[in-house]
């Protein structure tokens, strides 16, 4: 168990620190000259079974707010220290506050200095206590009296009795989530190199394993471990640990960073929240400048708010932060807002997306998701995530949101898993594709009205005119689910309604069948319009009108006026493309043995219907696109 003290300056939270631990924090040369903690202190105690407690000591006074604010973030009970003799003081409310607003849900009181008051001043500093706890998530927490610089005290050991029954009752957090560590201190250690020291707030971790500084994205190896303050085999989430880096140096990293599992390393200027100002806070508009303290780190940002004009003392408003760098965070974040000039704590709040837009912020859809995350913060459900997404949501951006290794990912049975590149995969709610289906439906029907005389279209083409916000890979699963359905139908590279068809009289038939042979045996390289008129005795223009319907109805593709390609070929070189590492022109051209004019000619073809994209000189397939059969003869 991890105990984060909490309290004014000077009402003992050293001293007591020692009597409990035997450990004295006061570690700066500063700090003895002063007498008062400026950085923070960590002692450790064996408890029985085996276990240790640890103690974090923040610094009382309300200059070093920010690193009481990286000290108790992570700890499993506050010890809330007020003196008998001063009673409550600003930084005792200001401390309490921050620990409610973190989330802090457990915690006892120590009443020192207790041999310094009569009885009559120890119960009017309990009665205090109490009305200050009182509505809070720590009314009713025990209160200890206590004389820490004496030895041997009474109340000190009743205490420890408390703490060591408060361990052996302390739940499990997840260890099934993956690492994650947020850094308060870095050193190096002569012949050992870089040693970080922090929380781990999930997971597990042992040497060997590879961990990644975020922000910054450095990669090292974790080459020993020391978990509340003993050497170890492995950290896991809830201790205090130090681990031994191999592979970054102590300049790159600081108090605030983290180090966490490499699939967790994705970082981010801007997140979403739910945020609560405290009552006695002033008002905050759009754009207002806070201080924002999240984990160990300290960060100045402007807030957006997202379903209200401002945010109002007292109340929970959805705002979005805007950072003037990447930071790190995840879903279920806490974190604490204080003013432009660092002197009074706002309010604080709940991160909902690490990762909130520049714009569309406010839209309907986005404040679903924002309700979406809520939820799973709130609850853990991960069906609310994935049916709150309409398009879609990859593997690895949940993984991110959730902190869950893919395959402990706990989804309902019906989401449906669609191939990205990469090995990555997308999730997609069933009740997500009926309105997709719909636009797919309304799309081609309108088509058919304005050109009843044409087969459909090419999937990528409908692709932009219905659905041009959608991820490839959700739109080719969308066709094929409903090409499987029946619901659409398929002509060569044109996609229609079943009911749609173009005919073709029986004289077009039968001049259409030696000008598609002939097309076909051109291969790459088909007749013109004028070579089919001159070798088959035909007028040009009415060759031109049969192949332009023969087109329409998706028999075969014009790639530029008068050159028609048969199916089976152009499938032949959609493959070639997208066996090429690098389709150039050159290459193409090479691997096909056309002309580099005709090669160019072709891949713009493949550009215009959607199965490539250009790069530069480079026609890339786009991911997930695929090229129809050609229907068999």
């Amino acid at each position: 168990m991890i105990v984060g003290t909490a309290g004014h300056i000077d009402h003992g939270k050293t001293t007591l620190t020692r009597a409990l631990t035997g450990v004295d924090t006061d570690r700066l040369k500063e700090e003895k000259a002063r007498g008062i903690t400026i950085e923070l202190g960590y002692a450790y105690a064996p408890l029985p079974g085996g276990e240790t407690l640890g103690v974090i000591d923040v610094p009382g006074h309300e200059k070093f707010i920010r690193t009481m604010a990286s000290g108790v973030t992570g700890i499993d009970l506050a010890l809330l220290v007020v003196a008998a003799d001063d009673g409550i003081m600003p930084q005792t409310r200001e401390h309490l506050a921050i620990l409610e607003l973190l989330g802090v849900r457990r915690a006892c009181v120590a009443l020192t200095k207790a041999d310094r008051a009569n009885e009559a001043r120890l119960v009017e500093v309990e009665n205090e206590v109490a009305a200050l706890l009182d509505g809070t998530p720590f009314a009713g927490a025990p209160v200890f009296r206590t004389a820490a610089a004496n030895p041997g005290d009474p109340g000190v050991a009743a205490l420890l009795d408390h703490l060591v029954h408060e361990a052996a009752a302390l739940p499990g957090r997840s260890e099934a989530r993956l690492f994650r560590l947020g850094v308060d201190r870095v050193f190096t250690v002569s012949g050992q190199g870089t040693v970080i020291t922090g929380t781990a707030l999930a997971g597990r971790v042992a040497p060997g394993d590879l961990v990644q500084l975020a922000p910054g994205g450095q990669q090292a190896r974790v080459r020993a471990i020391h978990a509340q303050g003993q050497p170890a085999e492995e950290g896991r989430a809830g201790q205090r640990l130090a681990l031994n880096l191999a592979g970054v140096a102590k300049d790159d990293i600081a108090r605030g960073n983290w180090i966490v599992d490499p699939r967790m390393a994705e970082c981010s200027e801007r997140f979403d929240a739910d945020i609560t100002l405290l009552p006695d806070a002033t008002a905050l508009g759009s754009w207002a400048p806070v201080h924002v303290h999240i984990g160990a780190a300290h960060h100045t940002a402007h807030l957006v708010p997202l379903d209200a004009e401002q945010l109002t003392p007292g109340k929970r408003t959805r705002a979005q932060l805007v950072f003037d760098a990447p930071l790190h965070a995840v879903a279920g974040d806490r974190f604490v807002l204080r003013n432009a000039g660092a002197t009074q704590t706002l309010g604080g709040g709940v991160v909902l997306d690490p990762f909130g837009p520049a714009r569309k912020r406010r839209s309907p859809a986005r404040l679903a998701w924002l309700d979406a995350l809520a939820g799973w913060v709130a609850d853990g459900d991960l069906g609310k995530l994935v049916a709150a997404s309409p398009a879609g949501i990859a593997v690895s951006s949940l993984v991110r949101l959730t902190q869950s290794a893919p395959d402990s990912l706990q989804l309902p049975d019906d989401i449906l898993r669609l191939p990205l590149a990469g090995g990555d995969s997308l999730l997609i709610a069933p009740a997500m594709l009926a309105p997709l289906e719909t636009r797919v439906l309304d799309g081609l029907a309108a088509w058919h009205t304005r050109q009843p005389d044409e087969a459909g279209l090419e999937m990528w083409r409908l692709k932009r005119m219905v659905a041009p916000e959608l991820g490839d890979a959700i739109w080719s699963a969308l066709l094929a689910r409903m090409l499987e359905a029946g619901s659409i139908a398929r002509s060569s590279a044109s996609l229609h309604l079943p009911s749609h068809s173009v005919a073709l009289s029986e004289a077009e038939q039968a001049m259409a069948a030696p000008l598609l042979a002939a097309l076909q045996a051109g291969r790459f390289d088909p007749p013109w319009v004028r070579d089919l008129a001159r070798d088959f005795k035909l007028e040009e223009d009415a060759v031109r009108a049969l192949l332009r319907k023969l087109s329409r109805a998706g028999q075969l593709s014009q790639v530029v006026p008068d050159l028609f390609y048969h199916p089976a070929p152009l499938a032949e070189m959609a493959s070639i493309v997208a066996g090429l590492p690098d389709a150039q022109a050159a290459s193409f051209r090479d691997a096909t043995g056309l002309g580099r004019k005709r090669a160019i000619q072709v891949l713009e073809f493949f550009d215009r219907v959607g199965y490539t994209r250009r790069v530069r000189n480079t026609h890339l397939p786009r991911p997930q696109a695929s090229w129809p059969e050609p229907p068999q003869v």
